[in-house]
């Protein structure tokens, strides 16, 4: 079995779910404090991103399944630290928009349990627009 079947068993919507007309992202925010290289916030986004995902395929399978179809956009943007990270989840929760709270292992280059990066979505793109909105790119 190739890896794009292996993901469609794990994510593939019950033929019962209902896929969203809208347009779905994914969003990944990075806390700038850590003072991260380029390699460690790409492992970071990639944690983030793929827990999330596979998260959202049991909670939010239509969403998942949009994303998929869609061609997965995904944004990645920028915090000064991760007291913005608690914000952000209590709105998604609020919002029911999957999510994924990385914390590092401790291996390499910043220390262990630090708030790295918060991935938001797969979900509806103007949701994540107005939790996610007012922050910068990375």
């Amino acid at each position: 079995m190739g890896l794009r079947s292996f993901l469609h068993r794990l994510t593939a919507p019950r033929p019962s779910s209902h896929v969203p007309d809208v347009p779905v992202k994914l969003v990944c925010v990075v806390n700038q404090s850590l003072k991260m290289g380029k390699g460690k916030i790409a492992a970071q986004v990639g944690h983030a991103s793929v827990q999330s995902f596979l998260g959202a395929g049991v909670s939010h399978p239509g969403h998942v399944e949009a994303w998929l179809a869609s061609g997965q956009k995904k944004i990645c943007l920028k915090v000064p630290d991760e007291s913005v990270f608690e914000q952000l989840i209590e709105q998604a929760k609020q919002h029911q928009v999957p999510f994924h709270l990385v914390q590092d292992a401790g291996h390499t280059q910043i220390p262990k349990g630090s708030k790295t990066v918060l991935a938001l979505g797969p979900c509806d793109e103007s949701v994540l627009d107005g939790l996610t909105g007012h922050l910068k790119l990375l």
